[in-house]
């Protein structure tokens, strides 16, 4: 891989990473083109850079998440609305702890196919038009508790699943449990930044010790799916505020088609 091919999966990682249309997946499916069989580990710096772009983006709600933790070891007053965020959040990151720690080894080669990919990208398209159907015919209070939390974390486990998207798992689980679009991804986002950090840590750590790492190569992919994932995370949370899920629906429907098309017939 050159720098040229590193800042090309940077830009796709950074727009993928937070529009419900899998990030993971378009990694694989645009290293299948450029041949260059990225790895785990420059996949995991890409998700650290994508991460870094939600904690800029969201700084005012972790700043209050934080103060709610220290407020809450020192037994001071603390503010409901984000104690109960700050719970969710806690108990949603559980789910994919477990079973990425169980999982990931598997899915990380087992999964990682062109055709499978193509595959879980129509199957997370059926998930998103239930999420749309039950948005429309359910009562939304959009009151997040550490029930829907949890319940959302195991939605979110399904990204393990490449192709599957995080972000839309996520956010379709919250849409199903009966939060608005706009809290829901706002959520999703948020439980993102421990699962992201953790799984980034553990393949740079990975990256840190192979010999011949490329790291100005990195560097570059890493800065642009920052500086794109801040604008892709600032058009998603103003998309949903009018708009459905339905235009990733189709996305990822022609997606895959492409995909079994050129496997079949180039």
């Amino acid at each position: 891989m050159d720098t040229a091919h590193a800042v090309i999966l940077g830009i796709v990682q950074g727009i993928t990473e937070f529009l419900p249309i899998s990030s993971t997946g378009h990694l694989i499916l645009f290293g299948s083109v450029l041949g260059d069989g990225q790895t785990l580990a420059f996949d995991a710096m890409l998700h650290l850079a994508t991460v870094a772009a939600v904690i800029v983006y969201f700084w005012a709600d972790i700043s209050l998440l934080f103060q709610t933790f220290l407020r809450l070891l020192g037994r001071q007053p603390v503010d409901q609305k984000y104690l109960l965020l700050f719970k969710a959040l806690i108990i949603g990151t559980i789910p994919a702890v477990i079973f990425g720690l169980l999982l990931e080894d598997i899915m990380g080669t087992l999964f990682r196919n062109p055709l499978l990919v193509a595959g879980v990208l129509v199957l997370g398209s059926v998930l998103f038009m239930y999420a749309e159907h039950t948005y429309h015919t359910s009562f939304r209070d959009g009151r997040i508790d550490m029930a829907t939390g949890l319940k959302v974390g195991f939605f979110q486990t399904l990204a393990l699943i490449p192709g599957m998207s995080r972000s839309g798992s996520a956010i379709a689980g919250g849409m199903i449990l009966g939060l608005s679009r706009s809290e829901a991804t706002r959520f999703s986002f948020l439980l993102a930044i421990p699962v992201l950090l953790g799984g980034g840590a553990k393949k740079a750590l990975e990256l840190g010790s192979t010999s011949g790492t490329d790291w100005g190569m990195i560097l570059a992919g890493a800065v642009v799916a920052f500086v794109v994932g801040l604008g892709a995370i600032h058009f998603m949370v103003s998309f949903v505020k009018n708009h459905s899920l339905w235009p990733f629906i189709w996305y990822r429907i022609v997606v895959a088609g492409v995909v079994v098309a050129v496997v079949f017939l180039g």
